[in-house]
């Protein structure tokens, strides 16, 4: 597709709280938008930036309905090779190229979402409890009681010039998974980051902790691994024990490696009850110990964290619309959002965008964003990717 400018001007500033913070943001990009009249929730949305070898960008882009029957088909990709600045559908060339996490052995890694497990076709062990999340009843049994084909988690790993499937057996004693309209899912959301000692530590979700029973909250979970993702040890959790208790807990976990080495972690709280806001917590011990979560936004969905190599720490995340933070100690304090997406009418949080982004950094002080727009000028949801520099004056 031909790259459109939505706007005129190339480049312009905005100032921030922090007084001796700068932050540019380019033109937006238009790189991708739905058929005429789509509005259906789920299509043309979500969109997830990757980086493989060479400077070559992939972006990605859900076309099915937002449902556990979509997990595992396949999605839009788009692929640039002048860092964001043009974009050209790929059909079919993505899935034959590295992306992900870049380990040290010149292997790449993803987690690998596959398609959910009919009910009818396995045999459960009895319901420990229920939850309702947007409408929908989900069904929670212990982990180590399922059938062990139940138990896994599934990983793409490029060598060798191909990628290659793996999956691990998950074994936790506190664990419970869940089913849902007939369907097991087995999905192990979240971030990888590599730690400065080699390892690998992982903040995912969709985590449910037997010590909550009888209706046990949404929570993360972080996990490590000395093998280059080979093997996985739960480390540590951070459940949800919050006062408001409509909620279904804590979900999309974002986390980052901060300079002095401890872990960030931003998750979710908004669901089928309305708006909510984000939490943070802390670890200084890699994922085992993590500080009492707490609010620090009024809203926010899949919160997305980036590092800049300048010292500069990016929060993204959106609904209503699509907001950028900026935050020079670490996320201790952030500067006021700046919208990247009008909101219309802020009673209908939904309606503007999905609030999903991805950042990706193109240098010490430059990084990209994509997100949804679902009433831009031409009325079609589209995609956008937006380059942004953040820097100390």
């Amino acid at each position: 597709m031909t790259v459109r400018t939505l706007l005129s001007i190339a480049l312009f500033a905005f100032s921030c709280i922090a007084a001796d913070l700068r932050v540019e943001l380019s033109a937006a990009r238009l790189v991708s938008e739905a058929p005429e009249g789509e509005r259906r929730w789920g299509r043309w949305q979500f969109p997830t930036l990757e980086a493989g070898p060479g400077g070559r960008l992939l972006l990605f882009i859900h076309v099915e309905q937002d449902a556990a029957a979509s997990y595992g088909k396949k999605r839009l990709v788009y692929v640039s090779s002048d860092r964001g600045r043009s974009w050209r559908e790929d059909p079919s060339g993505a899935a034959n190229r590295p992306y992900g996490l870049a380990l040290p052995n010149g292997e790449w890694l993803r987690t690998d979402t596959v398609a959910a497990t009919p009910v009818s076709s396995v045999t459960l062990p009895p319901k420990l409890a229920e939850r309702v999340s947007y409408q929908t009843p989900f069904q929670l049994y212990r982990l180590m009681e399922m059938p062990p084909s139940l138990r896994q988690i599934f990983f793409q790993r490029f060598r060798q010039g191909a990628w290659q499937s793996e999956q691990q057996e998950l074994r936790d004693e506190e664990a419970l998974r869940y089913s849902t309209g007939g369907l097991v899912p087995q999905i192990w959301w979240g971030d990888m980051k590599r730690r400065p000692d080699g390892s690998i530590v992982a903040l995912t979700y969709p985590y449910y902790h037997a010590s909550q029973l009888p209706v046990p909250f949404t929570s993360a979970a972080s996990y490590r691994s000395d093998d280059n993702g080979r093997s996985w040890t739960k480390v540590g959790h951070i459940l949800y024990n919050e006062a408001d208790r409509r909620r279904d807990g804590f979900t999309e976990p974002a986390l980052e490696i901060l300079p002095d080495g401890s872990l960030l972690a931003v998750l979710r709280t908004t669901d089928g009850h309305g708006l909510g806001p984000l939490y943070r917590s802390r670890s200084d011990d890699g994922g085992k110990i993590w500080s009492a979560p707490e609010a620090f936004t009024d809203t926010g969905v899949l919160p997305r964290l980036l590092q800049l190599k300048n010292g500069i720490l990016v929060l993204s995340s959106g609904r209503p619309g699509v907001d950028l933070r900026f935050s020079s100690d670490g996320g201790r304090s952030w500067t006021e959002p700046r919208r990247l997406v009008p909101v219309l009418d802020p009673s209908r949080p939904q309606a503007d965008s999905c609030g999903y982004t991805s950042l990706l950094p193109l240098g010490k002080d430059r990084f990209l964003i994509t997100y949804s727009w679902f009433t831009p000028p031409s009325g079609r949801k589209s995609i956008y990717v937006r380059e942004v520099r953040a820097r100390h004056q």
